[in-house]
């Protein structure tokens, strides 16, 4: 890119190279219109100027740079008037004065009133070719001195514009540029009295830098907190050899304080904001190209240094911004290889958490203010908006560097289990031409492979996993369009599936939908096809058929046959039919299916689980007699019912979900497991006396077997002759806490995992979801918004909203208790809990059931349709509804 490419282009400087008068010298009329320029965008100053073409005029219409350009052109070419102050400012030039009278004066040649005004000395600093600190303080002293800011505008505009000049500013190396003082070397004679005018420049600097460091300290006492409840758990890590990814610093040439004061010093000033805007916009077409054609950054890595420099500038968020230059800006970012990307990322993970919220908030608004500035459909998608998408990926950086600078632990990983055995099926495909969608399970993130750190690695970030979600984007997005683009035409086409953080739970399970049906159909096709090579007819469904007293040996005995002959079956449309019943599985009787099979399984006497009062969850019961099968099934009855999208009645803690995700349970997760262990394990390690001495344990630990009877297992070699002191009571917790979690269980919670990456392990579950995701999808949601259900419910048979009978009931169901309405919504929906995005998604149906009648109400679960007769008053109404939903279990669900 030759150096001409990279010069400030200013409005004005746009229009004269391309006019080309031929009346005058090219460097006089490029000045001259400037100064028309100037006059319609500054004014003269002068309060009671009559000067119509003049911004000091009174009633001028202020214009735009755009207009301001366009109409100092026109001015020039009728010899407009110029004002004394932009006519003094065009300096001494002969030919200049010959082909243009009013260079000197107005537009009749007549000359200004003070004289004194004609020629004072004006500094364009063109010898400056990039800044720095004491380079920027230097102009802005000047131009204090002499109350005209426009030298240093111009300087701004021309480096900040200028991708080689922004790439050598506020460099840290000072000795890079030894011949700064020597090409100025005249500034001093030129301006003498600069150092009396501003003594204190490096006073100011160092006032500046203190108050930056002022401002910093509130960022470290909001994460003050959050590093004393990590601090023990990564001591622990340390001990037992796993490893934080605390990153060193990354090393730039950039002095990124020094940018950081410079923005300081001169944003507050209107004009130079402008400059910075302006420049911006210029800039990025240029460094656009570079990245696309020139790959500028492998051969001079300095180029991020222009990344890092704009985004310290805290006005990007403002509406011009947004506007004009962020979305240039953010494709112009997009570009940048990974490497580059990964180095930025790993650069912002050490700012403060406001810097970094300022950088998300930034791009957030840029993405919500095009969504909303727009109208999508289906022939113009969110997809093929190039800022929002632009956006998107600038936001994953800044998401990224989120996680980096959050409590991070990049061990503790679980075991990968060995890919399940394809079916049969897969040789069929494979003749014909095919092979699956996700034959290599989910993908991974090219940046997260470069980073080396997953999301799941995170057990806090510096700003909530929420924040980053963007709900205008969610509302504009069609998820099948998505999805399509996402599992087929990801090389072309932009999927938000690529960066799961911005999108809710409720758009991501919709696009884990899609994957699931299509999977459903896939094994369909597939079956269709084997029934005409093989010419036997074989179910495209999977097919449970199972009695209401041995519902957990019928199920068990058919999974498993089909866990071991063909488990691509599992991935087939569940119907499930009660023996002896009628009733066509519509989504109801699978279930109350599930429901059952959880009942049975998570019943205390099996001795499968063990139920803890205080927390009301269930954990694994280390000496369970129970075979692994059994809880192979429960992990298929979570799969499927993530599959078939039922919500469960299930009570696990987090750690469980973590670890299906494939992490460890450590110390930390104790707190809603083991509470009561947690709480005396913390208190060993904040104990301030002699731990040895007081405590007298060692490194074997107790336990009872499934019959009451104690048992001890040492958790190092010879753990009973190793008591605890306070060297190795962090090793003690760390180890303690790997066993209670991870060793004791690991044959049932194998299994139990095994089970669910049966249904599972093909679907992009793994990529879009975190834990506390995941759990939404089994579990549903706890907080009932029975306000939102009535808002969204639909009536069929005669009923209306307005009805007396609709009014009446849901008068009567606000007014239930807790208890009350999660057993109306188990009658309704068959599963007391909301799905993900709560009540409101649900869309009840209500439907009139005959005249009044002392009939009870009855439901369809499949098609959440409550069937109710119309009641004359709201009495027998209330009294004929509690008595359905309390005694309801076992009938009337069809």
């Amino acid at each position: 890119m030759s150096k001409e490419a990279h010069e400030y282009e200013s409005p004005v400087t746009y229009i004269t190279e391309h006019t080309k008068p031929s009346r005058m010298k090219r460097a006089a009329a490029k000045h001259l219109i400037e100064c028309y320029f100037g006059q319609l965008t500054e004014g003269c100053g002068n309060g009671a100027c009559t000067n119509e073409f003049c911004a000091s005029c009174l009633g001028f219409q202020p214009l735009d740079h755009n207009a301001a350009a366009i109409r100092a052109l026109e001015l020039y070419k009728m010899n407009a008037k110029l004002c004394g102050r932009h006519s003094a400012a065009f300096p001494d030039n002969s030919s200049a004065k010959e082909t243009h009278p009013t260079l000197l004066g107005d537009r009749h040649g007549k000359m200004p009133d003070h004289e004194d005004n004609l020629f004072p000395p004006r500094e364009d600093f063109r010898e400056v070719h990039y800044l720095t600190e004491e380079k920027v303080y230097e102009i802005l002293s000047i131009c204090e001195g002499k109350k005209d800011y426009s030298p240093l505008i111009r300087v701004i505009g021309r480096i900040f514009s200028s991708a080689d000049g922004l790439v050598q500013s506020f460099r840290k190396d000072k000795e890079q540029h030894p011949n700064t003082k020597e090409q100025h070397p005249n500034t001093k004679e030129q301006h003498p009295n600069t150092k009396e005018q501003h003594p204190n420049t490096k006073e100011q600097r160092k006032t500046h830098q203190v108050k930056d460091e002022d401002k910093d300290e509130d960022d470290k006492e909001r994460t003050t907190a959050m590093e004393q409840e990590s601090e023990a758990s990564a001591s622990m890590e340390g001990a037992t050899g796993s490893t934080e990814n605390r990153l060193g610093p990354v090393e730039v040439s950039v002095d990124i304080e020094a940018v950081r004061r410079v923005y300081d010093r001169l944003l507050s000033n209107e004009k130079m904001e402008s400059a910075f805007l302006n420049a911006l916009v210029y800039l990025t077409p240029n460094v656009e190209l570079d990245l696309t054609y020139l790959d500028v950054y492998d051969t001079n890595p300095d180029y991020l240094n222009i990344f890092i420099i704009v985004m310290e500038n805290s006005s990007l968020h403002s509406p011009e911004y947004l506007e004009m230059a962020m979305p240039l800006f953010c494709k112009c970012m997009s570009k940048l290889p990974l490497p580059a990307l990964a180095k930025l990322t790993r650069l912002w993970s050490q700012y403060s958490v406001e810097r970094i919220r300022r950088m998300m908030e930034t791009f957030q608004q840029l993405i919500t203010y095009t969504v909303i500035s727009n109208e999508y459909d289906s022939d113009s998608l969110v997809n093929d908006d190039e800022c929002v998408v632009a956006a998107a990926k600038c936001l994953k950086l800044v998401f990224y560097a989120n996680v980096l600078g959050g409590d991070l632990d990049t061990g503790h990983n679980e075991e990968e289990e060995e890919p399940a055995s394809e079916s049969s099926e897969l040789t069929l495909q494979e003749l014909l031409g095919e092979e699956r969608s996700n034959k290599k399970g989910p993908r991974v993130d090219p940046l997260e492979k470069e980073l080396g750190v997953r999301t799941l690695d995170c057990r806090r970030p510096l700003i909530p996993f929420e924040e980053f979600v963007n709900e205008p984007l969610n509302d504009v997005l069609e998820m099948d369009k998505d999805f399509t683009f996402f599992k087929v035409d990801s090389e072309s086409k932009f999927s938000f599936q690529s960066c799961p953080f911005i999108l809710n739970a409720c758009t991501k399970s919709l696009g884990l939908y899609y994957d699931n049906r299509i999977s459903m159909y896939s094994e369909r096709r597939i079956t269709a096809l084997y029934s005409l090579v093989q010419g036997q007819q074989l179910n495209p469904y999977l097919r449970l058929k199972v009695r209401r007293d041995h519902i957990i040996d019928d199920a068990l005995v058919r999974l498993e046959m089909i866990a071991m002959e063909n488990p691509a079956d599992l991935r087939k449309q569940l119907f499930v039919e009660f023996e002896g019943e009628q009733g066509v599985d519509e989504g109801g009787v699978s279930k109350e299916f599930f429901q059952l099979v959880l009942e049975e399984m998570f019943n205390p006497d099996i001795g499968m689980f063990t139920y803890d009062e205080s927390t009301k969850l269930f954990w694994f019961n280390p000496p369970s007699l129970e075979n692994e099968a059994q809880f192979t099934l429960i992990g298929i009855v979570l799969g499927l019912a993530i599959y078939n999208n039922c919500i469960l009645d299930v009570h696990f803690p987090m750690v469980v979900y973590r670890k299906l995700m494939g992490k460890k349970g450590t110390y930390l997760d104790l707190t809603d497991s083991h509470p009561v262990l947690y709480q005396s394990l913390k208190e060993l390690l904040d104990y301030e006396g002699d731990v040895e001495e007081d405590m007298m344990i060692t490194f074997q630990i107790s336990q009872t077997d499934l019959f009451g009877d104690p048992i001890t297992y040492d958790l190092k070699e010879n753990g009973d002759k190793i008591p605890v002191n306070e060297d190795n009571r962090k090793e003690f917790v760390s180890l303690y806490s790997d066993y209670i979690l991870n060793k004791s269980v690991k044959r049932q919670f194998k299994a139990f995992r095994r089970g669910f990456q049966m249904v599972t392990n093909e679907s992009p579950l793994k990529c879009l979801f975190r834990p506390e995701e995941v759990e939404l999808l089994i579990c549903g949601s706890r907080n009932l918004d029975f306000q939102a259900l009535e808002e969204t419910t639909e009536y069929d048979g005669g009923y209306s909203k307005d009805c007396r009978i609709i009014t009446d009931f849901w008068e009567t169901v606000h007014s239930f208790g807790e208890e009350d309405k999660r057993l109306f919504l188990q009658f309704t929906t068959g599963t007391d809990r909301a799905p993900v995005g709560g009540l409101g998604k649900l869309k009840m149906i209500i439907a009139k059931n005959g005249p009044d009648t002392d009939r009870l109400p009855t439901s369809h679960t499949c098609f959440n349709a409550l069937l109710l007769p119309e009641y004359d008053s709201k009495e027998k109404l209330k009294e004929r509804l509690l008595k359905a939903i309390t005694y309801a279990k076992g009938f009337g669900m069809l």
